[in-house]
């Protein structure tokens, strides 16, 4: 093997992990905060006001702040105050506990792989008349079509699942359909998101050791969760290993993406001058929304604060919008950027690094500690609410400051 090929496999391992994102998010911090970069400038002033503006938006949903739940999928399937997920449970009822365990994490791991940005004109109108958009729309739609059995290969003996043959077979189309997409109901990346479930489905075909199939030819994600059970010593998994497994079994499902020898990197950029940047940002918060499952199934699912934050555009403007990570162009906000762009690397990185300081600020404030308040919590009391209120303050359609074009399977 040649120096270069080692140097490279041994890096893999830190770009497939949690402890990989942050470190190099922080070292892009303290490079900008020099002024080492021709796209951002940090105003580190600005900070305490933005540290004010979230824990307002935190207590005005979260009284009591013991009571914030995990930045999760499962929020979402509450759009709307309708308690969606009791219909689903009530189902899942006469089921054994690992059946329920894995029908709950079908339905998390497609619903999250779903969820990059809809775009600002796409919008789904559920049965009983209320209309959502966004990652609660997205999230709705999905919570429909999995549970009228779309994505079950047996949608009349075994609706309440998702399986290897019917994800390989979708086409956008189907997806068009459950999402009701329109010409007057654009939804973004919609071919992004049909290849991402195909993959899914090949996946879960092709790794038996993963997701072992249930019956010939019928594999399914969810099956992740048998995996998972086995490696939870007296009931408890350390929250990065959950994420190992999610880089491990769904590396091969992301299209177009960097590969290091033949492991396929997933959300990991190239960067000019910074060389790779990992983000794993539908990965993280798949991993949080599957940790919430286990916990469910009764396993305490420890080490939460080892995963970031999500480097999506939420948190992401929430900074830029209230004067912290600065551009230094004008026309930064103005400009669509390329998602593998050095600026937009920079920006999601900056906002990894950013989030770390703005949980500590809030646990001394409130005086907590990491167990009592993770970052998972911070996330949805929360830095990811209050980037949505500040873009809702500053423009009429809620977009996030900076333009950015997306296939549907990051954002």
């Amino acid at each position: 093997m040649h120096a270069d090929a080692g140097a490279s496999a041994a890096a893999l391992p830190w770009l497939l992990s949690a402890r990989g994102v942050r470190e190099k998010a922080h070292a892009i911090l303290e490079a900008v905060t020099r002024g080492d970069s021709e796209h951002f400038v940090i105003d580190a002033a600005a900070l305490p006001a933005l540290v004010d503006y979230v824990a307002r938006v935190t207590q005005a949903s979260y009284p009591d702040l013991d009571a914030i739940p995990y930045h999760s999928r499962l929020r979402h399937f509450a759009a709307g105050g309708v308690d969606r997920l009791a219909r689903f449970e009530a189902r899942l009822e006469p089921l054994a506990s690992d059946a329920r365990l894995r029908a709950r994490m079908d339905l998390v791991i497609t619903s999250v792989l779903l969820d990059a940005g809809a775009g600002p004109d796409w919008s789904y109108r559920e049965a009983a008349g209320a209309s959502y958009a966004r990652s609660e729309g997205l999230a709705v739609a999905s919570f429909d079509w999995f549970m009228a059995g779309g994505l079950s290969s047996q949608p009349d003996e075994a609706p309440l699942r998702a399986d290897g043959r019917r994800l390989v077979a979708l086409t956008e189309a189907d997806i068009a359909a459950a999402f009701q997409v329109r010409e007057d109901n654009p939804l973004v990346g919609l071919g992004g998101r049909t290849r991402v479930l195909q993959r899914l489905g090949d996946v879960t075909r092709a790794r038996a050791d993963w997701f072992r199939p249930e019956a010939p030819d019928v594999s399914r994600p969810g099956a992740l969760a048998d995996t998972l059970l086995r490696e939870a010593a007296e009931a408890t998994l350390p929250a990065p290993r959950v994420l190992a497994a999610v880089l491990e079994a769904f590396g091969d499902i992301w299209p177009g993406r960097e590969r290091l020898g033949s492991q396929p990197l997933g959300d990991v950029w190239s960067h000019s001058r910074f060389g790779r940047v990992p983000f794993h940002k539908l990965s993280q918060w798949l991993s949080y929304s599957l940790c919430e499952c286990l916990e469910l199934a009764g396993v305490r699912v420890t080490e939460l604060d080892e995963l970031t934050g999500l480097a999506e555009y939420r948190n992401g403007g929430l900074f830029v919008d209230l004067g912290v990570i600065v551009p230094r162009q004008p026309g930064a906000l103005t400009e669509r950027h390329a998602v593998d762009s050095d600026l937009v690397i920079e920006w999601r990185a900056l906002t990894l690094a950013l989030l770390d300081g703005v949980a500590v600020a809030l646990r001394e404030r409130w005086h907590k500690t990491p167990d009592e308040l993770p970052l998972v919590k911070v996330l949805e009391g929360g830095t990811w609410a209050a980037g949505r209120a500040a873009a809702r303050e500053r423009r009429a359609d809620a977009t996030p400051p900076l333009r950015i074009d997306s296939d549907g399977t990051v954002f």
